[in-house]
């Protein structure tokens, strides 16, 4: 693992794309991340960020998602995107794992 200083350089060739949702609260009196429009010029995800990635690339995020904070809205319901499936099958994957390994 590295570590990436610049979102650009963590998308830069990858095959996937994960996008977590920030919680407005934690930045909420941060004196490092003052408002959600500089996290998102920070550490968004638009169009000109994911062109670093493979062409092929997907988008995913577990949702809830913050349209226009951590991940362009055109992005989010583009073609790349895989998010609805991924939200859909995650109780059902949560589900599996924990049945797996509690399986006696």
């Amino acid at each position: 693992m590295r570590f990436a200083p610049r979102i650009e350089e963590a998308v830069e060739g990858a095959d996937v794309v994960m996008m977590l949702r920030i919680q407005s609260e934690r930045l909420a009196g941060n004196p490092m991340m003052a408002t959600t429009r500089e996290y998102s010029r920070t550490f968004g995800l638009n169009a000109r960020v994911l062109e670093g990635a493979k062409k092929d690339a997907i988008v995913m995020h577990p949702g809830p998602i913050n349209r226009g904070v951590e991940l362009d809205p055109a992005l989010a319901d583009g073609p790349r995107s895989v998010i609805l499936d991924q939200v859909e099958a995650g109780v059902a994957v949560r589900m599996a794992v924990l049945e797996a390994v509690t399986a006696v």
